[in-house]
């Protein structure tokens, strides 16, 4: 459905990207940001749904800094290897090459951004630093670092109430330092609960979360 596409960071890095884009006119866009498996079919999924929904839809591949065509898989050396690439960014260049996406589609109307696991934290980020409408951050787990960065639009948080990498009282100070932020916890459902591919997939939150997401997004884009 989509098409593989290179974008220009301010500082002239450049990135691929998968973009994908509606029938007729697109009611806003839409940038999507990776776990830290890269830009994998799983993702690619998700940026064509978002396209089905209405949205100019786009996963820039924030590892390209470090390693080009860096997709892992679902196993625990490609986790060990996501969370090594994950260590080498730096967060500044990590918005930059965000930035570079949403100028990509900027077209398209109201921009938002989704982000899932590594990009949960990416789309916090973002929703202080770049110009987007909305961000949806999914378990983000640094986010508990960064709990009063301000955000300059509304934001929506999805956690899993087994995820082991991210502590619930660490879930409930990011709550309590963004009071106005509706946030949800999700029973049974542990990290990577979003992604039908992993072993972790917990239908039943995922299609809430999304369901939740969608209204966001379409009550905060168009």
């Amino acid at each position: 459905m989509g098409t593989d596409l290179k974008l220009t960071a301010a500082d002239g890095h450049s990135l691929d990207a998968y973009r994908a884009e509606p029938d007729g006119a697109a009611r806003g866009g839409v940038v999507i940001i990776q776990e830290i498996f890269g830009v994998n079919d799983d993702i690619r999924e998700t940026v064509d749904n978002f396209a089905k929904q209405g949205y100019l839809a786009i996963a820039p591949a924030l590892f390209d800094r470090h390693e080009r065509d860096a997709v892992l898989e679902f196993n625990e050396d490609g986790m060990a290897k996501g969370r090594a690439l994950k260590g080498a960014l730096d967060w500044d260049d990590v918005v930059n090459d965000v930035n570079a996406a949403i100028a990509e589609i900027e077209g398209a109307g109201k921009i938002g951004v989704v982000g899932f696991c590594m990009g949960g934290s990416v789309a916090w980020f973002a929703a202080a630093k770049s110009p987007v409408s909305a961000a949806v951050c999914y378990y983000g787990g640094d986010i508990l670092a960064h709990e009063t960065m301000a955000p300059n639009c509304p934001v929506m948080f999805h956690w899993g109430a087994e995820d082991h990498g991210i502590p619930l009282d660490g879930v409930h100070k990011v709550e309590a330092a963004n009071p106005g932020i509706p946030s949800f916890i999700y029973d049974g459902a542990g990290h990577g609960f979003s992604c039908s591919r992993r072993g972790s997939y917990h239908k039943e939150a995922a299609g809430t979360a999304m369901g939740r997401t969608l209204e966001f997004l379409s009550e905060n884009i168009g």
